[in-house]
């Protein structure tokens, strides 16, 4: 069975000052380059066939990293795991978009949770297929991470997915099981609970 460990990218500046990236291709600063090497030491606690990557820079360079210090390869593109597109959202701080879209309102251009729900479990399942029984490390954004999340657990709210942080899921028959929200990578993974703000849109709360 595969097992599939979901890595939000390191902090960029727009995470720092709280603006939405979505598709815009921000690159990682010296705090995120830091938090993907604490990832990777995390991680080279157990094997691994592989790193794969959503194609934005921040995505990319955190798998890059994380796959040098396992001593894998370069991580390959995965464009289905990408960032969900925030539409007019993007690039704008969090308190202005509470402004402009107060209540819930429509932000224009911006991609339904369903429907990044569907591109990316559709992904992670592709890519599972293509490497069955293997243990594979991809590192994506919050928003997607989040939408794999509400796939597998539609009932719970999770807490925050901060910068760096590893969620495992196992691929069944019937699609993707949570095995761990922010795993701890040990010999047995913990449960999950807690309580979450809508989307965590800006992913800090931090994306």
């Amino acid at each position: 069975m595969t097992e599939l460990f979901l890595v939000r990218h390191g902090e960029t500046d727009w995470n720092r000052a709280r603006r939405i990236q979505g598709r815009t291709d921000i690159p990682l600063n010296d705090t995120g380059r830091a938090q993907a090497k604490a990832t990777g030491q995390l991680l080279s606690r157990r094997s691994w066939d592989g790193v794969f990557a959503s194609p934005l820079s921040r995505a990319t360079e955190t798998g890059a990293i994380i796959a040098a210090g396992l001593g894998l390869a370069a991580p390959a593109p995965v464009p289905g795991v990408v960032e969900r597109d925030y539409g007019e959202a993007e690039g704008l701080p969090w308190e202005e978009i509470e402004q402009r879209f107060p209540d819930g309102a429509e932000v224009p251009g911006r991609e339904t949770r369903e429907q990044v729900a569907e591109r990316v479990v559709a992904a992670l399942c592709e890519l599972a297929a293509a490497h069955p029984g293997e243990r594979l490390i991809v590192v994506s954004h919050g928003g997607a991470i989040r939408s794999v999340l509400q796939h597998a657990e539609p009932d719970t709210q999770h807490p925050a997915i901060t910068n760096g942080s590893v969620h495992s899921f196992r691929v069944t028959d019937d699609g993707l099981e949570l095995i761990a929200f922010d795993d701890p990578i040990e010999a047995e993974s913990l449960g999950t609970g807690g309580d979450i703000e809508e989307q965590n849109a800006l992913e800090h709360r931090p994306s």
